[in-house]
């Protein structure tokens, strides 16, 4: 057996050694899924050190839904495991790769127009990833997320806003693909500095524009109004010197009743983005039988897209909580997280373009894919990034994980230091119960997949001992 492997030609090898690799990841994460669906399934009562911050009802509500969740990741998983290698068993990507050749020929564009026929490739891919992956969305919506109510769309406002995704996914890949493909088609021996330095570029554009322009697509933003609220937010920032230039409100009410705050900017122009449903005092899921703005007479002018709020449920935190909150938030930009991340982020990028650089040339990794007479360059892209750096990518993902654990535990002793412990100890059990968030957690599944601390250790370390 060992032998016939060895005497496989160099492609077949590349092949079967992806296959078998993604397959081994997909069984690893499946046995951690494993583990902590059991945890879901045992775990019957509220443990004795969650008595006081967690009530039965509460616990046995999240228990169900992270069950259920994880129940729909397994079946998930196995389908996007599977047609994957179909994909690649069929031969499905220069299968792809004929068909658009074919469209790009009927327009008058010859092989030599690789970049026009890379576009239709790409289109192409995007589109059959979004039509096979949206039965899934849906059932994920509306019954998981509907039968414990946090979905608060209709199906016709899920559509529209799933074209609406599509469309600007297309607006901004495509073009920034072919500026891409263009770079490294005439860059030279160093295309991929350039190269590099392009998506450096196109990154920290998205990030600026992203809340601006990009974002009100889809969800509406409102300036927070001058109150109590604004105030402490302006002077907490003001106290560590945080550019704050703006405080939005964003309506996710209207799609979701899960909460989230983050900011966003750079230099000395710096944002706020609250959703309204973290704010108990602006959540309209709190507001019992009062009508709303967007409600009523204006939702009927929109063809009634959001779901009529649930009555009797208080969300959200109190505004000293919110501080809490953002003091967390602001704890990350004053510790230079965010500034680690983006050099991290970049000094992979860096080194991914330079490997990649190095293994363009070579031949079989193409033909392992079924490209015996032609090296296209978006195909060598997909191949090396996904394919051949996999191994990388999953070592440096739980790296990525590890450090942003620390960071979440150094954000909350920020917002310790500023004397808001108190108050982040309440609002994290408040989102903890909000989100419907389990506090019991397999250590290997939370070690291998959990970016945040769980909720009880976040907890001792506020009320323990300070430490640097």
């Amino acid at each position: 057996m060992l032998q016939e492997i060895l005497a496989l030609p160099v492609e077949d090898k590349i092949f079967y050694a992806v296959l078998v690799f993604s397959w081994t990841v997909y069984v690893w994460e499946a046995y951690l899924a494993y583990r902590q669906r059991k945890i879901y399934r045992t775990t019957m009562h509220v443990p004795t050190e969650l008595g006081k911050i967690m009530d039965s009802e509460t616990f046995e509500k999240s228990r169900l839904y992270q069950l259920d969740k994880s129940n729909f990741g397994f079946w998930s998983g196995l389908y996007s495991e599977a047609e994957g290698t179909l994909i690649l068993l069929l031969g499905g990507i220069p299968f792809l790769w004929k068909m658009s050749g074919i469209l790009t020929a009927r327009f008058g564009f010859g092989p030599e127009y690789e970049i026009s026929q890379s576009l239709v490739f790409l289109m192409l891919a995007t589109l059959f990833s979004a039509f096979t992956g949206l039965p899934w969305s849906l059932y994920n919506t509306f019954v998981i997320e509907e039968k414990h109510g946090f979905n608060q769309q209709t199906l016709g406002f899920f559509l529209k806003d799933a074209l609406k995704k599509f469309a600007v996914t297309q607006c901004i890949l495509l073009p920034v693909t072919s500026l891409l493909l263009y770079i490294i088609k005439i860059g030279g021996d160093y295309f991929f500095i350039y190269a590099w330095l392009f998506t450096l570029i196109v990154s920290l554009i998205l990030v600026t524009i992203y809340a601006d322009y990009i974002a009100p697509l889809f969800d509406k933003f409102t300036p927070l109004p001058d109150g109590e609220l604004k105030s402490a937010i302006e002077s907490m920032a003001k106290s560590i010197y945080f550019p704050l230039t703006k405080i939005y409100v964003v309506e996710g009410s209207k799609r979701s009743s899960h909460s989230n705050a983050y900011f966003y900017g750079f230099f000395k122009n710096k944002r706020i983005v609250l959703f309204d449903t973290l704010l108990e005092d602006y959540s309209p899921l709190n507001k019992d039988g009062e009508k709303e703005p967007g409600t009523g007479e204006e939702n009927e002018a929109a063809g009634n897209e959001s779901k009529p709020k649930p009555k009797n449920k208080k969300q959200g935190c109190s505004n000293p909580e919110v501080l809490a909150v953002l003091g967390h938030e602001l704890g990350h930009w004053k510790l230079g997280h965010t500034v680690k991340n983006i050099v991290i982020s970049q000094m992979n990028s860096f080194l991914c373009f330079f490997l990649f650089a190095v293994l363009i040339g070579r031949k079989e990794l193409f033909m392992a894919f079924g490209f015996h007479d032609s090296q296209p360059t978006l195909i060598g892209l997909m191949i090396i990034f996904q394919f051949i750096f996999s191994p990388y990518n999953e070592l440096l993902s739980f790296c990525l994980t590890v450090l942003s654990r620390r960071f979440e535990f150094q954000a909350d002793a920020f917002a310790r230091g500023m004397g808001r412990s108190s108050e982040l100890y309440s609002a994290l059990i408040k989102l903890n119960k909000d989100n419907l968030g389990f506090p019991v957690a397999d250590w290997l599944f939370s070690m291998w997949h959990y970016s945040h601390p769980p909720l009880l250790e976040r907890l001792r370390a506020l009320t323990g001992p300070k430490q640097d």
